[in-house]
């Protein structure tokens, strides 16, 4: 049975909260701490046993993104997320009619399983999305339905404008997403700082620790008063 849409969109925002304080909570806990304790946080045993290329690439991919662009990623990560589950559920609710009128229309293999299938992988992919976890598992899930969708689209109806642009605007969002990374607002990047470190964030908040320290002690000392 597919979940109201209004129930989806406070999934989604749920998630997306729980992520973000999360993250939140350890960048502020980060932040308050003494200039003179802000210290680059050591990559667990785990990362430095990849080579340092490859944790170039996965730190760049995952934190490499400020707040605003990873805000602006957030919002990317939840309008596909929450508008692409019911899809996903109604190919479940009807799967035989699915896979009669879509799969089989494609002559591929096994139209009920390929369409079960795509059911799961819209709805996974989307949830893995919405909380940035796996994101690029998620998003190539909804991005190889999409491209199918496409297809059978341009296939029996042309290129038609007004049939393709939903999928074009799902496709497109999944790529983008595949491509840019989930921004630090995601479970992938807190994952990726516990074991990597960030460098840059850690950077910026002992730069900023330093300056309240000094702005502290101007305050209180005999010739900052008024």
């Amino acid at each position: 049975m597919a979940l109201p849409l209004p129930l989806e969109i406070v999934a989604g925002v749920c998630a997306s909260t729980l992520t973000i304080g999360l993250l939140r909570g350890d960048t502020a806990s980060a932040s308050i701490a003494p200039a003179s304790t802000a210290q680059f946080t050591a990559p667990s045993a785990t990362a430095r046993a990849l080579p340092p290329v490859l944790q170039g690439a996965i730190r760049g991919y995952l934190l490499g993104q400020g707040r605003l662009q990873s805000l602006g990623l957030l919002l990317l990560r939840l309008a596909v997320g929450v508008m692409m589950i019911h899809h996903g559920q109604d190919k479940l609710a009807d799967p035989q009619s699915f896979a009669s009128n879509y799969v089989a229309a494609l002559h591929l293999p096994f139209p009920l399983l390929l369409a079960y299938a795509a059911g799961y992988a819209e709805i996974l992919g989307s949830w893995l999305l919405i909380f940035g976890l796996f994101t690029p598992v998620g998003a190539l899930a909804l991005s190889g339905t999409m491209a199918v969708a496409g297809y059978h689209h341009i296939l029996t109806s042309g290129l038609n404008i007004y049939v393709l642009e939903l999928v074009v605007l799902y496709l497109g969002g999944s790529l983008g997403l595949l491509l840019l990374g989930p921004g630090r607002f995601s479970f992938d990047a807190g994952i990726a700082q516990e074991l990597l470190g960030d460098e840059v964030q850690q950077a910026e908040d002992g730069v900023m620790a330093a300056s309240r320290s000094r702005l502290t002690a101007a305050v209180s000392s005999p010739s900052g008063a008024v």
